[in-house]
C-alpha cells in the first residue's frame, strides 16, 4: 500500500463534508430570499395591470384604452427595464399598446405570471382581467428581467460571501487544528528520532494522548526486546572473546616458542605458516568482535575521550609493528577530546595504523596526527605507500572489500570496521592522497561537543 498522510487523510474526511455543509446553507439561504423579491417585482407589474384595466373605455360594441400620455411614460419610464403592455378585448383583439407582446401560455382566468421572450430579449410577464363594460377584457404587463437578475446576483452574493469566510476560517481552523491534534505523534516520534541507536530505555507514556499509550506501549515491548537480545549479544562476545582469544593466543605462543628453537628446515617452513596463520585468524577473530561491538545496540556508552591521549597509549605497541616492517612511524599529537566509546575509538585508530604499516614498503614512512582543525576535532593516520585509487575509495569501506591486487594478508575488515565507528559517533571519514600525491591519507574529523 502506498504511505499516506494522517494529517492528509483527517483533512480529506473533515473538508468535503463541511463544504458540503456551507454550500447547503448558502442554496438555503438564497432561494427563501430570492422568493419573496421575485414575488414583490411580480406585484408590482399586477398592479400596473389593474391601473391599466381603469383607463379601458366602451361604447355600444367598441373598446379603446384612454390613457394619458403622461401617465404613459410614467409607465414605461424604468431605470433598469424597458416596460411593455397590451390590452386586450372581450375576443382577445388588440386594443391598444405594443403589438406582438406574446400571450400567457393558458387562457386560465384570473391572474398568471409568465415568463417568455420579447424582440430577443427575456421578460417577465403578467395577465390581469379587467372589466369592460358588461365584458372581461385582460391586461398584459411586462419588463425586462434586468433588476431581477442583478437582486438575484447581488442576494447571491450577499448570501455567498459570510459563508465563503465561515470556510475559508474552517479550512484554517480545521488546518491547525489537525496539525495541533497530530503535535503529540510528532513529538514522540522526534523524541525517538534524536536518540542514539544504543538508548533503549522504554518512552515515558505519561502526558501522551490516550490513543497514542497502545503504540507507546507497543513501542516499549519492542525496545525492552531489543534491549534484552543486546545484553545476550553483549554476553555472547564476552565469552567469545575469552574462548577464542585465549586459545589462539596459547598457539601462537607455542608456534613462536617452537620456532626459538633447532628444526629441520621443512619442519621450521610449516611451523611458519601454522604461526602466520594463527596470527591472520587471531587478527580476524579480534576484527569481527570489533565489527560486532560496534554495531548499533551494542555501543558502550558515551564519555569524554583524548585522542592524544589515545593514540599515547597505544604508541609503544604500534612501533613495534613498525619496526618490524622497517617503517618509520611519527606522531604529530595535540590535545582534542571527543565525546565516544574509548574502546571503539582506540579499535578505529588501530585498524588505520595498522594498514598503513602493512602496505607501505619497508623504509616507507606512516605519521600519525590528532588535534583540531577549524575547530573541529580530528585523527588522520597518512602513509607513503601504494595509495588507494579514487575510484575504490567508497569500496574499500565495505566488509571483505580489498583492492584487486593488492599484496599482504589482510581481511577487508580494517576500515569497515572504521567506517562502523565513525558512523557510530556521528563522524566523518574522508580518504585522499598523501602529501606530495603519494600515499594515503585517511582523515576523520568529529562534530561540534
Amino acid at each position: 500500500m502506498a504511505a499516506r498522510s494522517l494529517r492528509a487523510h483527517l483533512l480529506r474526511m473533515l473538508l468535503p463534508p463541511i463544504a458540503a455543509l456551507l454550500l447547503l446553507g448558502a442554496l438555503v439561504a438564497y432561494f427563501p430570499s430570492i422568493e419573496p423579491a421575485t414575488a414583490a417585482y411580480d406585484q408590482g407589474l399586477i398592479d400596473v395591470g389593474l391601473s391599466l384595466g381603469t383607463y379601458i373605455r366602451t361604447g355600444g360594441n367598441n373598446y379603446w384604452l384612454e390613457l394619458p400620455a403622461a401617465v404613459d411614460q410614467v409607465l414605461r419610464r424604468d431605470s433598469y427595464d424597458a416596460v411593455f403592455y397590451q390590452v386586450l378585448g372581450p375576443a382577445g383583439e388588440v386594443i391598444a399598446g405594443d403589438q406582438g407582446l406574446p400571450r400567457p401560455p393558458t387562457d386560465a382566468e384570473g391572474i398568471t405570471t409568465y415568463d417568455t421572450v420579447y424582440n430577443g430579449q427575456s421578460i417577465r410577464a403578467v395577465a390581469v382581467p379587467a372589466q369592460c363594460g358588461g365584458a372581461a377584457c385582460r391586461v398584459l404587463v411586462a419588463e425586462t428581467t434586468v433588476k431581477r437578475k442583478r437582486l438575484a446576483r447581488d442576494i447571491l452574493f450577499s448570501t455567498l460571501l459570510p459563508e465563503m469566510l465561515i470556510a475559508i476560517a474552517t479550512v484554517i481552523i480545521v488546518w491547525f487544528g489537525v496539525k495541533r491534534g497530530l503535535g503529540p505523534l510528532a513529538r514522540l516520534s522526534e523524541e525517538i528520532k534524536a536518540r542514539s541507536p544504543g538508548d533503549l530505555r522504554p518512552i515515558d507514556a505519561a502526558g501522551t494522548p490516550e490513543e497514542t499509550r497502545p503504540l507507546v506501549a507497543a513501542l516499549n515491548g519492542l525496545l525492552g526486546e531489543v534491549a534484552q537480545a543486546s545484553r545476550n549479544q553483549q554476553r555472547f562476545l564476552a565469552n567469545a572473546a575469552h574462548q577464542l582469544r585465549t586459545p589462539l593466543a596459547g598457539l601462537q605462543a607455542h608456534t613462536e616458542l617452537a620456532l626459538a628453537k633447532p628444526l629441520p628446515e621443512p619442519v621450521r617452513a610449516e611451523l611458519q605458516q601454522v604461526h602466520e596463520a594463527t596470527t591472520r585468524t587471531a587478527r580476524l577473530a579480534n576484527q569481527l568482535l570489533a565489527l560486532a561491538r560496534a554495531e548499533p545496540g551494542a555501543r558502550g556508552n558515551a564519555a569524554d575521550v583524548n585522542l592524544k591521549t589515545l593514540a599515547e597509549g597505544e604508541a609503544d605497541q604500534w612501533v613495534h609493528q613498525a619496526l618490524a616492517r622497517d617503517v618509520d612511524l611519527g606522531f604529530e599529537l595535540e590535545p582534542a577530546t571527543v565525546q565516544g566509546d574509548a574502546f571503539l575509538l582506540r579499535e578505529a585508530l588501530a585498524n588505520l595504523v595498522h594498514n598503513s604499516i602493512e602496505y607501505s614498503q619497508h623504509g616507507g614512512h606512516v605519521t600519525v596526527r590528532t588535534g583540531r582543525r577549524d575547530a573541529l576535532a580530528f585523527v588522520e593516520v597518512e602513509d607513503d605507500g601504494p595509495g588507494i585509487p579514487p575510484a575504490e575509495r567508497e569500496r574499500v569501506l565495505e566488509r571483505f572489500y580489498r583492492v584487486p591486487g593488492t599484496a599482504g594478508t589482510g581481511s577487508g575488515l580494517g576500515l569497515a570496521i572504521v567506517r562502523e565507528i565513525v558512523s557510530g559517533h556521528g563522524a566523518n571519514i574522508v580518504i585522499t592522497d598523501g602529501a606530495g600525491n603519494k600515499g594515503c591519507r585517511v582523515a576523520i574529523t568529529f562534530p561540534h561537543g
